[in-house]
């Protein structure tokens, strides 16, 4: 017997009209590039989607359609989230500091009918352009086209757009099954892959993401996420935020520990998201000048693992309160959240803050195993590690256009990391299958810098694995065995990086050995690498 309730659909449009009605007086408060700043409440946010989603179809943009964004966290950039997804085509977010390769294999990938991009992202436009064909029309996020200047195609400019459209839209109901967003991952081989979010997805990612013990964020709350839109939609704080009513704050391109400080103290910024490195920056200034949080409460911590020592200071020296989250592109992402529970109060403050370092548990709706080499699932006994698979009502099913062919293992995603779950659900990541470098917050291909490495004239082998950085959390170190006779040096090769991977890929140091060590299969056995040179001292930076 079925129920007798209402059949509406879960839709990102709604999360939007729920914010222009209820709460329709709270702001959208967002820095512009010029440090400008520019305030508008969620009913004139609501007002200019719907004129968006009006120019847009102008355009041509139809249901299905894909309109992508090059864009640091501003006010435009969240109204194109919302329209685009509201009006049925898919948003996809492009991360402007892939390599410039990456960022055109992506836009031709998914096809992409628009591109919106800010002004201060013309230069990296103007090399796309010519490369991307399929584009049919390229809009410039500003007032006026002043960054447009020398670009090699003519561009539309955001404001005028919206001017000459009308906002009397009414948002379709969709299918909530529908696509709404499009992010793409790296992986350590081939190229990337797209994930494409739902509808559904986005909108049971934002209620659990924002319930008391994962990110608990309320009407009463001033959100400012650090971490970008092209990741992961700023891990779902531009759904939750407008849909619980909380003032949202957009600091745009700087990101400096001056500007990020003054953002917290002029709004009144409660709860905020960002990678570790941020923290390293941003402690290291307030300390300096004595300075503390008036009222920031809780800090968001993803990306990589959150260190011991940002823990410790942020909660100890600061009052902030540590949410450590873990997650992927793949789920959305927020899957586990490091919040204590009852029993854990009576803890001492070094056990609790240890207890803190692990990955967190799981959100209602999210379901966690770890599978050893024989598929068997482990016990939840925080010591038995195998792989950690994960499912639920945000977890990818697939990538687009069937890249990389079925992932789902018995109907669970196979994470690629290593990890134990202890008896109260706390997930510790231990190592990775894959063996991509994390480093402040960022993928960094090992693949991609080994074969880079080999190219060069004077390498024989080279393997690239990432080893604890006091700033990054991880940096790539380059071990390498030249060919016979070769006499190529450590500056030599990095230099011959340059303009073949992004810069912040580059390797920070090289080591010159006689051999590498292999599997019998002749697989690098980079496990024991990383633990050979898990104590290498870095380099001073130039």
């Amino acid at each position: 017997m079925l129920g007798l309730m209402m059949d509406t659909p879960l839709l990102v449009s709604a999360l939007l009209r729920h914010a222009a009605v209820a709460h329709g007086e709270v702001e959208v408060v967002s820095r512009e590039a010029d440090g400008r700043q520019h305030r508008q409440s969620y009913r004139e946010l609501e007002r200019r989607c719907r004129r968006l989603a009006n120019a847009l179809g102008a355009l041509g943009v139809q249901p299905g359609d894909r309109v992508a964004t090059l864009a640091w966290n501003g006010h435009r950039h969240l109204e194109a989230i919302y329209a685009v997804a509201g009006m049925g085509a898919v948003c996809h977010t492009v991360n402007p500091r892939l390599f410039l390769e990456q960022i055109v294999y992506i836009i031709n990938h998914a096809d992409d009918r628009v591109v919106c991009f800010d002004g201060t992202l013309a230069p990296l436009v103007a090399e796309l352009m010519p490369r991307c064909a399929g584009v049919r029309d390229w809009v410039l996020l500003a007032d006026d086209d002043q960054a447009a200047a020398g670009l090699p195609r003519p561009v539309r400019v955001y404001e005028p757009l919206l001017a000459a459209a009308t906002d009397d839209f009414d948002w379709p109901d969709l299918d909530e099954r529908e696509a709404c967003g499009l992010c793409y991952t790296s992986g350590t081989t081939g190229n990337p892959k797209g994930v494409l979010y739902s509808h559904r997805s986005s909108v049971l990612h934002a209620l659990a993401a924002a319930l008391p013990d994962a990110v608990s964020v309320s009407a009463l709350d001033v959100v400012m996420p650090i971490s970008p839109m092209f990741h992961v939609m700023a891990w779902g704080i531009p759904h939750y935020a407008p849909c619980m009513g909380a003032k949202l704050v957009l600091p745009g391109p700087k990101l400096d520990p001056e500007s990020l400080y003054t953002l917290f103290e002029q709004e009144g910024v409660t709860v905020t998201a960002a990678v570790p490195t941020v923290w390293f920056g941003l402690l290291a200034w307030m300390r300096e000048r004595k300075l503390r949080f008036g009222t920031l409460q809780r800090a968001l911590i993803g990306g990589s693992a959150c260190p011991r020592s940002v823990i410790d200071a942020l909660q100890g020296e600061f009052g902030v309160q540590v949410v450590h989250g873990w997650g992927m592109t793949e789920t959305s992402p927020i899957a586990t959240t490091g919040r204590i529970k009852a029993k854990h109060r009576a803890l001492s403050t070094n056990d609790r803050h240890a207890l803190q370092t692990l990955q967190g548990r799981p959100l209602f709706g999210m379901e966690l195993k770890v599978v050893g080499p024989d598929g068997l699932a482990q016990p939840w006994d925080g010591t038995s590690f195998g792989e950690l698979l994960v499912r639920g009502p945000w977890v990818t099913s697939g990538y687009f256009r069937g890249e990389g062919g079925e992932v789902l293992r018995d109907g669970w995603f196979p994470t690629g990391d290593i990890a134990t779950i202890d008896a109260d659900g706390y997930v510790h990541i231990t190592d990775r299958a894959k063996d991509l470098v994390k480093s402040g917050g960022e993928w960094i291909s090992s693949i991609e810098l080994e074969n880079t490495a080999v190219a060069h004239p004077g390498v024989a082998e080279a393997a690239a694995i990432g080893v604890p950085h006091p700033k990054w959390t991880e940096r790539p170190l380059l071990v390498v065995v030249r060919k016979a006779g070769a006499t190529v040096t450590r500056e030599e090769l990095l230099a011959f990086y340059q303009g073949r991977v992004a810069k912040w890929c580059v390797p920070d140091d090289v080591v010159f050995v006689d051999a590498l060590p292999h599997t019998a299969t002749g697989k690098l056995l980079k496990a024991s690498l990383r633990e050979q040179y898990r104590g290498h001292v870095w380099p001073d930076p130039a």
